[in-house]
């Protein structure tokens, strides 16, 4: 009984609010669907587009008896309409003659002759920018919601054991405006900020004023994860960037080779005469929308747009995405953004009924100022936006600052969500899902973790066994300390790490650290070098290892730093360690001749090293020791020089080196995304094997990022060298046009590695004991080093496999006739793509 009256209740609620639902499909007289079919209360500006299905959903809080259907090539015809009615069958007729205005082919629009694209010509020409850009200085009051929501709610889901005794959750249920499908919201953020800007020295500050937030600690994850997906965006722009994908702009002027555009109606908007223009894509798999926008017929600017993606654009997870602009027209040359909604469908499978989340941004512009000159200091204070003050905001101060009310469901899910986060059940599920996330398992205040890497094995320690953790009292710890220890049942020898770090000053983030680790390692495997004590490579596990892994080296190291950030994203670090380094393999040595010409087997250094690290317009997450990063999309600069110091600790050498990284992801348009790389370092003195710079190697059937697939551990070792990545990745922008390849999503990826360096011939009659032993046996340096000619590697791969496997195809290059060389591999990789 209690079940009956909750889906009765549940039905109440999802159907109170709407005056008129309808949805349903669109077909001809052979029973075919019309996709993109254009569907509007009649006597309104309220519309929506058929999916290229023929499917639609459309809703309105007002009183409509009648519909209007339309579609280029078919007659357009009126229906009687009920309040409620989901299962709606439309049959167009074909008409016997074509449109005047425009000339009609095969469901697509002709460019010569059509007004629609007449429209859109004057509003190219106006180069219409955001207002905010047409002034020296502005500034305006923003509120911002961020919301998540479970979808496709029905009877059966909510009979399910895994909601037993949480049934009280779907007292919240709601029917989406967009898709007509019930949904639960979860999670609700909200916060209200005051932004400035100085269009003169492309100054920006925004104000944190109010923040409120349902749920858990780590909400700011969940804001930062939707954030960082829906990046802002201009409508004007040739290209509007989703998930790091490029879809191809409505308003493009390359969108008359890819978008159908139709002249539907005109009507007064805000007492301001308007058209309407309908669009939808020409070809299937792109990265395009369809909908319609309504532009001002003397400013030519647009006054409001939706955009929908094609259902079967290349996107993983995602089954909807859908966006909806509204603007303040001022006069002929200002336009100001009043409101902007985004919402995507997250789901496994693009089926109707397949179950999602709903991941939902609206943000609401007002108060605009402008040229108001607040002077060059003011963008340099930062307000604290971790103070208490912010998250303590009463209701009525929402009420008075909300922008746009929350209904009656989203008002309920603060409460909804505090109850359940003192169910027992729930608490179980929620440690679960944070176990899978953070590889960490909670315990009070200390991790036990990562699990991932409790179990490895190589050639050297056999199987391995390690445990470790970390203290945790919550995510903005201003300390922490962290360790393991770990066993080989080979090699019958334990070895251990610990750290720790303290962030003595938030504001500046000056962090000091100290930590000390006894391992085996595979080193090598990387260019560019850190101190990084918790940090071991994955080649040093031979799991997924194609060939020998015993070139492994025992290391004891101390490193002690303090950092120090002077301005956001600008990490200046100094830093002294010490280590001791000896082969850990009878089948490997790092011997070397000292000074003396007597042989050596250890290595023994002590060194200081000062290092600069930016990121600009990097998003972080947190303020204490350890912060989470928001995206991935902008560039790193890392600059290192150590210093190495004979004597101390009875250290073995007198060197210098510098190091240089930069990476860089530029989105290209619609063809796609590539990832540059570039290292470059010298080392100035006389060092052994283990201190030198060993061109990184792959050894494992995987791919690795900044290595070189095709290269064994040590196959080149250098002093001085320069280090080039290029990838691209098309995202399925060739595969998307062929027929049979179409439907599969697959993802076309190139790449290009190349990297040139020397060796000095006092470094190799050092090392003239280690290098004898190698693979190459050689101590002329033109082998040892790629100085002659660059080492090259190509490759060609396809990704988007079932959503998350990715394989490559590499070709050697250059030194293909060196013994043993690897000429040709192929090698995999599962991720998480968009």
């Amino acid at each position: 009984m209690k079940k009956i009256l909750l889906a009765l209740t549940l039905f109440c609620s999802i159907t109170i609010f709407a005056q008129v639902k309808i949805g349903g499909v669109v077909v001809d007289e052979q029973n075919n669907t019309i996709p993109f079919t254009n569907v509007v209360f009649v006597n309104s500006t309220i519309g929506t587009v058929s999916n290229e299905n023929g499917k639609f959903y459309l809703e309105s809080d007002k009183n409509f008896n009648e519909i209007e259907v339309s579609f280029l090539g078919y007659e357009t015809k009126r229906f009687t309409i009920k309040s409620r009615d989901l299962d709606l069958r439309i049959v167009l007729k074909e008409e016997a003659s074509q449109l005047d205005e425009v000339v009609i082919y095969s469901g697509k629009t002709k460019k010569k002759g059509n007004p629609a694209i007449a429209i859109l010509k004057k509003v190219w020409a106006k180069k219409h920018k955001n207002g905010t850009h047409l002034f020296d200085q502005y500034e305006y009051e923003k509120y911002e919601k961020v919301e998540f929501d479970m979808n496709n709610i029905d009877s059966t889901m909510m009979k399910r054991k895994i909601f037993k005794n949480m049934e009280f959750i779907f007292e919240s249920i709601d029917t989406s405006r967009i898709t007509g499908k019930a949904y639960l919201p979860i999670f609700i953020n909200e916060s209200v900020n005051k932004t400035y800007g100085n269009n003169k020295s492309e100054k920006v500050r925004e104000d944190l004023i109010a923040n409120k937030n349902s749920g858990f600690d780590n909400n700011q994850y969940i804001i930062s994860f939707i954030k960082d997906l829906y990046v802002d965006y201009d409508i004007y722009n040739n290209y509007i960037k989703v998930f790091d994908k490029s879809f191809v702009s409505p308003l493009s002027k390359t969108g008359v080779s890819t978008y159908n555009y139709v002249l539907t109606d005109s009507a007064y908007i805000d007492n301001k005469w308007c058209y309407n223009i309908l669009y939808y894509p020409r070809r299937k798999s792109e990265l395009t929308f369809k909908g319609d926008f309504w532009v001002n017929d003397s400013t030519y600017a647009v006054k409001e747009i939706n955009m929908q993606a094609n259902k079967s654009a290349n996107i993983n997870w995602v089954k909807d995405i859908y966006i909806e602009q509204n603007f303040d027209v001022l006069n002929d040359s200002v336009f100001l953004l009043k409101r902007d909604y985004i919402m995507s469908d997250f789901s496994i499978g693009k089926k109707d009924k397949a179950k999602g989340v709903y991941g939902k941004r609206t943000t609401m512009y007002k108060d605009y100022k402008f040229d108001d000159d607040k002077g060059e200091e003011f963008y340099k204070e930062e307000i604290d936006i971790y103070e208490e003050e912010i998250y303590a905001k009463a209701d009525d101060y929402w009420s008075e600052n909300r922008q746009e009310k929350l209904n009656k469901n989203e008002l309920g899910v603060y409460k909804m969500l505090d109850t359940l986060s003192k169910t027992k059940k729930f608490k179980k599920m929620y440690s679960l899902v944070s176990i899978l996330g953070s590889g960490y398992i909670e315990m009070n205040n200390f991790d036990f973790g990562p699990i991932f890497s409790t179990v490895g094995t190589n050639d050297v320690e056999g199987v391995r066994l390690r445990v470790g953790g970390r203290t945790y009292f919550g995510r903005n710890d201003l300390w922490r300390l962290q360790g393991y220890t770990a066993y080989g049942f080979k090699d019958d020898q334990f070895k251990y790490g610990i750290s720790g770090k303290w962030l003595v000053n938030k504001k500046k983030r000056i962090i000091l650290g100290l930590g000390n680790r006894r391992d085996i390692e595979q080193i090598g495997v990387s260019l560019t070098t850190t101190n990084d004590i918790l940090g071991r490579s994955f080649a040093s596990s031979s799991f997924f290892s194609s060939g020998d892994n015993s070139k492994l080296t025992s290391i004891n190291l101390t490193n002690a730093f303090v950092s120090i950030e002077p301005k956001k994203n600008l990490i200046v670090k100094a830093g002294a360690s010490y280590r001791t380094l000896k082969s850990a393999s009878p089948t490997f040595n790092l011997d070397y001749i000292d000074e003396d010409g007597i042989p050596q087997s250890d290595i023994a250094q002590a060194e200081a090293n000062i290092s600069v690290r930016y990121t600009p317009k990097l998003k972080t997450i947190g303020y204490g020791v350890e912060r989470g990063e928001a995206d991935t999309r902008h560039p790193t600069f890392f600059l290192n020089y150590s210093k190495g110091f004979k004597g101390v600790f009875n250290s073995d050498f007198d060197y210098q080196k510098i190091q240089f990284y930069y990476r860089q992801p530029i989105l290209i348009g619609g063809l796609g995304r590539t990832f540059t790389t570039f290292e470059v370092g010298k080392t100035f003195g006389e060092l052994p094997l283990g201190l030198l710079n060993v061109v990184p190697g792959n050894q494992s059937y995987f791919n690795i990022e900044n290595t070189y697939s095709l290269l064994d551990y040590y196959e080149f070792t250098t002093d001085a060298y320069a280090s080039l990545h290029l990838e691209h990745n098309f995202n399925g922008r060739f595969f998307s046009r062929i027929p049979l390849l179409r439907k599969l999503n697959l993802r076309e990826i190139i790449g290009f590695k190349a990297v040139t360096g020397s060796i000095s011939d006092k470094n190799v009659a050092m090392s003239a004991p280690a290098f004898s032993a190698l693979p190459l046996a050689s101590l002329d340096p033109n082998v040892i080093a790629p100085k002659n000619k660059p080492y090259i590697e190509y490759s060609a791969g396809v990704g988007n496999i079932f959503k998350v496997f990715r394989i490559d195809f590499i070709w050697r290059g250059s030194y293909r006739d060196v013994p043993n060389a690897n000429n040709f591999g192929i090698k995999g990789s599962f991720g998480f793509y968009f």
